[in-house]
């Protein structure tokens, strides 16, 4: 699932397994053997032979991180939308060259897709999961999964980018990249801080983030629970929204004209940003927010905000640009 409405819609408070994102490698037997490595993820302790090698990914959300590690060649297929403003010509490139299964979604962007399908590749690790490929599904066939925490709800507390780090850190623990992963993590937190250096400190507006479904329907905002909190705070913004802990939540047309943010953050899964624009222009009331009126409405593809992965940093490159345009 690359968006918001999902099974875990409310955020869990999980117990000692949320606690830990990431466990440290195990070694066992004799030397030569491959190395036994087990993480946390998600309330459960996935465990794999060695570092994968037939990988199937379901999601957009972890490939930026895969092809930084060097370790996107063993990614054998993949499913889903992948949006090309989210990559480089090179990850891009890198990308395009792994078969893709089948990029069906529903109305709402939940992948369409078998566990018949995934099992077909003969993976080792699946990255991502559906309402049809998860843990449960998979353990007949004795394939790992890896999730994104914040689609099973399984952060601990408000999500901070901490969270982003954490996640690169556990892909450096599955594939054997532990290095790469604290290199990449460095120059991950060099640019939030210049990003953050250039914020004025007397920016002072509010701002709500939202997945209005396109063509009518319900509305989406994002509380403290999602990505998309520290990352408008780093950007000098007030989240309207911000007294929800949930990750997200619906909300009504009447509930986001009472609140009347300054800025509005657009999230969607793929399509024209016009479409998504026009979802909120078109609600009840929506000609008489202050966003609305003075055109501080920013469409932005969902892993720019959600959840917490590399591609959040570049997220808040972009609204950080944005509001300076609209200062």
């Amino acid at each position: 699932m690359s968006h918001p409405p999902s099974a875990t819609v409310r955020r869990t408070a999980t117990t000692a397994a949320a606690v830990l994102l990431l466990a440290p490698l195990a070694a066992c037997g004799t030397e030569g053997d491959d190395v036994a490595i087990s993480v946390e993820n998600c309330g459960d302790t996935v465990e794999l032979d060695g570092a994968p090698e037939r990988v199937v990914m379901l999601k957009s959300a972890a490939a930026v991180t895969l092809h930084r590690l060097d370790v996107l060649d063993r990614v054998v297929a993949r499913a889903g939308v992948y949006p090309a403003e989210y990559y480089d010509a090179d990850t891009l490139a890198a990308i395009e060259d792994v078969p893709l299964l089948t990029d069906r979604t529903d109305t709402s962007g939940h992948l369409q897709i078998s566990r018949e399908e995934v099992v077909a590749q003969t993976p080792d690790l699946v990255l991502g999961q559906t309402d049809t490929v998860t843990r449960d599904t998979l353990a007949s066939n004795d394939v790992a999964l890896v999730e994104e925490p914040a689609f099973c709800g399984s952060l601990d507390g408000d999500a901070t980018f901490d969270d982003v780090y954490d996640q690169v850190r556990l892909y450096g623990e599955v594939f054997e990249r532990a290095d790469e992963a604290d290199a990449y993590v460095a120059e991950l937190e060099e640019r939030v801080a210049a990003i953050e250096a250039r914020v004025p400190a007397d920016e002072d507006r509010s701002v709500a983030v939202l997945y209005p479904t396109v063509g009518g329907g319900v509305t989406y905002a994002y509380g403290r629970g999602s990505m998309s909190a520290p990352l408008v705070e780093a950007a000098g913004l007030e989240n309207v929204f911000g007294d929800v802990a949930d990750r997200v939540f619906e909300v009504s047309a009447e509930e986001i004209v009472a609140r009347d943010p300054d800025v509005v953050i657009l999230l969607r899964s793929d399509g024209d940003p016009a479409e998504v624009t026009e979802a909120l222009t078109s609600l009840p009331g929506a000609d008489a927010l202050r966003a609305v009126q003075t055109d501080a409405v920013l469409p932005l593809l969902l892993n720019h905000a959600e959840p917490p992965t590399p591609l959040a940093v570049d997220g808040l490159e972009r609204v950080v640009d944005f509001l300076e345009q609209t200062r």
